[in-house]
């Protein structure tokens, strides 16, 4: 039975479904001349007890629901902290890709897409031919619009919208919550504050899981946008691979649940940037992870509160803020713009 280059993991459209779904049966079935449902089960029967699934369950005429189950989110934090900033970087050697240059647009905002193009290929392993360099007009303008504006200011306005979108710069730099750009790096810089502070206080985040951490729902609205799916290839093996989508915020979830989803999904939103052409994606993931950070911060604080002990709770939920740090921290770098500790 031939196995599909690429399989589609996304989060199920409702409630009680799992925490992610394939119709990767309906792409092997017909090839294998069987009924959905009937390769469904054999790929059931494989995943079952496979590390950090729960449960498999066939649903319609032959989707794949997943369940996670004890385990994920400490294994997804603890890989994403022994990675540090190699977390995103796809391993091995670049891969070959057909194409041209890319098309970049015209003025300073081809020269900021070009440069970030350049870091994010590197980061998802793929060898592109590199951007055209921008004229030397585009450059004299990106000077004088980082003399008014400063230079994270100015690259997030034009790696903001999509290829086909206009560009909206400022008046002038905006540090407050309300500006997107302001949001991700305080959430980075949040995130570290509360690294020192537990250090402060005497402890250390330690990954681990705690209870209904995948799963249990409460009503909560994600709606912070990710990707629509994780693209997932397959192993040489010929086995399904299994990965987080990073459109883990949409639907009903606990926030910690939508955090860690988006973390997840983060080495899906770099190759898909590189491939599509569209460092925007990135872009928008990051303003999801910093989104999705502050609601699992405000409803499950990471520190004890008053004469508390720190628990193993705490400790857990210091490492997912230091994992989120981590993510910040490499998208940014990414598309060039600083992440201040402090703000």
């Amino acid at each position: 039975m031939p196995v599909p280059a690429r399989v589609v993991v996304q989060r199920p459209p409702r409630p009680g479904c799992g925490d992610y779904a394939s119709n990767v049966a309906l792409q092997l079935a017909q090839a294998a001349g069987r009924p959905a449902r009937e390769v469904a089960e054999v790929l059931r029967k494989r995943l079952v007890g496979c590390a950090g699934i729960a449960r498999v369950e066939i649903a319609g005429p032959g989707f794949l629901n997943f369940t996670l189950g004890e385990g994920a989110q400490a294994a997804l934090v603890r890989g994403i902290l022994a990675q540090g900033a190699r977390y995103g970087v796809t391993p091995g050697g670049p891969v070959r890709t057909a194409g041209g240059p890319a098309r970049l647009p015209d003025g300073a905002r081809g020269v900021v897409v070009g440069e970030a193009l350049e870091r994010i290929d590197a980061a998802a392993g793929l060898r592109l031919p590199s951007p055209e360099s921008g004229e030397p007009s585009a450059q004299a303008e990106l000077v004088r619009l980082v003399a008014r504006l400063g230079a994270d200011e100015v690259r997030w306005a034009l790696l903001r919208p999509a290829a086909h979108d206009p560009v909206r710069l400022p008046e002038r730099p905006e540090q407050r919550e309300s500006n997107p750009r302001f949001r991700v790096q305080y959430a980075y810089a949040r995130a570290r504050a509360v690294v020192r502070n537990a250090r402060e206080l005497g402890f250390a985040g330690e990954p681990g899981d705690e209870p209904g951490a995948w799963g249990e729902l409460t009503g909560e609205s994600g709606d912070a946008a990710g990707a629509p799916g994780a693209v997932v290839p397959a192993d040489a093996s010929g086995a399904v691979v299994m990965s987080y989508s990073a459109s883990a915020a949409h639907g009903p979830r606990p926030s910690r649940a939508a955090l860690s989803g988006l973390l997840a999904g983060f080495p899906d939103v770099v190759e898909a940037a590189a491939r599509h052409r569209a460092p925007d994606r990135l872009v928008r993931h990051l303003e999801a992870v910093a989104e999705a950070f502050f609601r699992w911060h405000d409803g499950c604080p990471p520190l004890p509160a008053g004469e508390e002990k720190p628990s193993a709770v705490h400790r857990a939920r210091v490492a997912l803020a230091e994992a989120t740090g981590t993510v910040l921290a490499n998208g940014l770098r990414l598309l060039g713009i600083s992440a201040p500790e402090h703000l």
